[in-house]
């Protein structure tokens, strides 16, 4: 690869997501815009290892990617029976003058970031869509990911996300979603959705859910781009602080989570000197831009500080245990959950002796959700062999094991099992 083409990938992955929202305003099509944008990086590929690289790249992408935009426009009004070219026409000229109207407002406030990415994550998270669909093809048009990157990280077929990225933006076109930020009300329902993609993305990367390798960094990182782009947007909504807030803080812990195998380490056995303290400021801020804000802390706000009490703890001794099963009696009050009640359950035995604890989660054994979640039984032996129940205990971590999907997580099980009694 050349150096013009290393330098064109570098700028793709920061860039990519700018250059689609910017074609999807003039275009008021997704799949369309990705498709132009596809064809500036084609004919970057072609033009920069001659003529060299550009002195604004992201410009030259973004210009090259509109014109091959207003050519299939210009096409489709050309290619319309004579008795729709003119409204065709008529909607191009229009979207043409939207366009250019916005790009100057844009460069009059000087905006690094722009509206139109915003636009752009709203439209990739549309809760018309799967929250798997909304995932990938937020990871594809916003996160920059190729499809490739993405069936790794999510262990599909190429085939499969291919077709799911595809049936996605085929369902915004044929609903005739619209390309914009929503306002008022509307922003508050869409902005849970968009919430949820990012926190599914991030979840997927910290802990894997199948697989061989026990965390996936790429999609953490991701999720915290894509948290620190809406933080920068809505500055006055509380909820997309706590979030980037809960992302960052748990980030801090991921070179800890692993030993010098690559095994999994628990939270309460980890150094914590390898925590990465940047990413603590960096949570602990947003934590406390959250709280400043009105109104009653949301369910991410809440998680957050639950992190907040690990991170703030030099070592695990020096937890507050106590004040975490108060924010889980919150956090059920809010969003009520049977993992939350597990949650919440661990916390009670860490503050309250594992007695109590296991009183907590004896009451969620049949819980329906529960039944095939390997943590329930993870928990239950862990309090069962903190209560010297050994038998017992070892019996639970096995049945964890079975049920997990992560093979380094059921390994971790397998050991714990061994162990425990000895």
């Amino acid at each position: 690869m050349t150096a013009a083409a290393d330098t064109l990938a570098a700028i793709w992955h920061i860039e990519s997501a700018k250059v689609v929202a910017a074609v999807a305003r003039l275009t008021r099509d997704l799949g369309l815009a990705e498709e132009c944008a596809q064809d500036a990086l084609v004919a970057a590929l072609e033009h920069w290892p001659t003529e060299g690289v550009p002195d604004n790249p992201a410009a030259w992408l973004t210009t090259a990617a509109k014109r091959r935009a207003l050519d299939i426009l210009r096409h489709r009004t050309q290619a319309a029976p004579k008795h729709v070219e003119l409204a065709v026409e008529l909607d191009t000229q229009h979207a043409i003058r939207e366009a250019d109207f916005a790009e100057a407002v844009d460069a009059a406030l000087d905006d690094d970031i722009g509206d139109d990415l915003l636009a752009l994550v709203f439209t990739a998270c549309h809760p018309l869509l799967s929250p798997e669909a909304r995932a990938a093809l937020t990871l594809k048009v916003v996160g920059g990911l190729s499809v490739e990157e993405i069936a790794r990280a999510y262990l599909k077929p190429t085939a499969t996300i291919s077709q799911r990225i595809v049936r996605a933006k085929r369902s915004l076109a044929e609903a005739r979603v619209p390309f914009e930020t929503p306002r008022g009300e509307e922003l508050t329902a869409r902005l849970l959705s968009v919430l949820e993609v990012l926190y599914l993305i991030f979840n997927e990367g910290y802990a894997a859910t199948a697989g061989d390798d026990w965390m996936r960094p790429a999609l953490c990182e991701e999720a915290q781009r894509l948290g620190r782009v809406l933080a920068s947007r809505l500055p006055d909504v509380a909820e997309v602080h706590g979030l980037l807030a809960l992302m960052e803080i748990q980030a801090s812990r991921l070179a800890a989570r692993v030993d010098a195998l690559g095994q999994p380490v628990l939270l309460m056995d980890q150094d914590r000197t390898r925590w990465d303290r940047l990413l603590i400021r960096r949570g602990l801020a947003a934590l406390a831009h959250a709280e400043g804000l009105p109104g009653p802390f949301g369910p991410y706000t809440l998680q957050a500080a639950i992190a907040a009490c690990h991170a703030r703890a030099a070592v695990a001794a020096d937890t507050d245990w106590s004040r975490i099963a108060a924010l889980y009696d919150a956090l059920a009050q809010v969003a009520p959950s049977p993992v939350v009640a597990l949650n919440r359950a661990v916390a009670v035995g860490m503050a309250h002796g594992p007695a109590a604890g296991l009183e907590l989660v004896e009451a969620l054994v049949t819980e329906p959700a529960l039944k095939t979640y390997h943590l329930l039984p993870a928990v239950r032996g862990d309090l069962l062999a903190k209560l010297d129940r050994i038998e017992e205990a070892r019996a639970e971590f096995a049945r964890a094991a079975q049920l997990a999907q992560n093979a380094r997580e059921r390994a971790l099980l397998l050991a714990r099992a061994a162990k425990t009694g000895k």
